[in-house]
């Protein structure tokens, strides 16, 4: 009986390395135009407003280190016909002042509803608990277009006691699902002048542009796309508002497969994060980077006179400087495609705060074929 031979452990990994060399390989694929552009006029609107929260269980606002607290209650109770004697200091640990923000989504109509957004503006320590009053949400011209209103929803909790405190989350700001109802609509028409739409792509590239404007022309057959710019499409659409919308749905189904990104290396000096996409180049090069180290060590030292003596008691410091500098020999980087660069910077031993100022030194010689952002 013939046992079956186990395949070598080499010739897998050799043909799992084809397998992933074949797979970056492959061209881009094609995504749907409603994923790379958006029709001009589309788009959300943000809304703002200032409120109340009450209820809070002596977690609110100090009125006297907000004022503007206070203010805002008494004005409120003044338009309930509640009238507060002027000098009256009212000592309020249950109230809050928010600020309240919502996005309003195009085609929106009155009594919708939107989830909105509740942040404590003051020095409330936790809005957990509290209750939201009617509060009207503004547009950036001024006008009102929603009104919220709702228990909040407050992922954060904590405790004190004792001098001592456990905090988890965020307590400062909270979420009331279906808060706000619209009250006014935002006026948008599409295809006023003559049936013509905006097709406006996310990231301006002519290439991609052309693409889009030859794959519209294709299915319907006609002249119905001309490209304004890199970004701008011109689509000559249906007067009709029932056929408009089947057109720009059928607009948006459409398949697109956009230009290769340009050569990138994005650098976040903050963070010390590295990214670099597939198009990224490496020209040959020789680098050499060492790390050097200045360390200041102080040592306080008593100075004690002799005994009997007139001398007085003194602190000497003791000061020790240490420079140490890492030995660092010329490696030689290349790399055409995304793992070369990888392997090639990775073989220079180096941290991702030392790979930034390797990057940048080889941007300014020439070898690295993208562009450095720095954010």
């Amino acid at each position: 009986m013939m046992t079956p031979t186990r395949p070598l452990p080499r010739l897998a990994l050799r043909l799992l390395t084809l397998g992933l060399l074949w797979l970056l390989a492959l061209p881009a694929q094609a995504e749907r135009i409603r994923e790379l552009a958006n029709f001009a006029g589309v788009r959300d609107n943000v809304l703002v407003g200032y409120g109340l929260v009450v209820g809070l269980d002596g977690t609110g606002d100090q009125t006297m280190q907000a004022p503007f607290t206070g203010q805002s209650l008494t004005n409120m109770l003044s338009q309930l016909g509640v009238t507060v004697p002027p000098g009256t200091n009212m000592q309020l640990r249950n109230v809050a002042a928010v600020m309240v923000t919502a996005d309003l989504p195009p085609f929106s109509r009155p009594g919708q509803r939107l989830d909105v957004v509740v942040s404590s503006v003051g020095n409330a320590r936790s809005l957990r608990g509290g209750t939201l009053l009617m509060s009207p949400l503004k547009g950036a011209d001024g006008d009102t277009y929603a009104i919220a209103q709702g228990n909040l929803l407050v992922s954060g909790a904590g405790a004190e006691a004792g001098g001592s405190s456990v905090q988890v989350n965020h307590q400062a700001s909270g979420r009331i699902a279906g808060g706000a109802m619209v009250e006014r609509e935002v006026p948008l028409n599409l295809g006023a002048n003559g049936g013509l739409l905006e097709l406006e792509l996310e990231e301006a590239d002519f290439g991609t542009a052309q693409r889009v404007v030859a794959a519209i022309n294709r299915e319907f057959g006609r002249v119905v796309a001309s490209a304004r710019d890199g970004r701008v499409i011109a689509l000559d659409g249906p007067l009709d508002a029932n056929a408009r919308v089947g057109f720009m749905a059928r607009v948006e189904s459409l398949d697109v497969t956009p230009t290769e990104a340009p050569a990138r290396v994005v650098v976040n000096s903050r963070t010390g994060s590295v990214v670099l996409n597939g198009a990224v180049r490496l020209h040959r090069a020789a680098v050499a980077h060492g790390n050097l180290s200045i360390t200041i060590d102080t040592q306080f030292q008593v100075s004690q006179p002799a005994p009997f003596g007139e001398g007085d008691t003194v602190v000497v410091p003791d000061t020790e400087i240490r420079v140490q500098e890492q030995d660092a020999y010329l490696r030689v980087v290349e790399g055409a495609d995304l793992t070369e660069v990888v392997n090639a910077l990775n073989a220079l031993g180096a941290t991702p705060q030392d790979l930034m100022a390797i990057l940048e030194a080889l941007k300014a010689a020439g070898s690295l074929r993208a562009e450095l952002e720095i954010l």
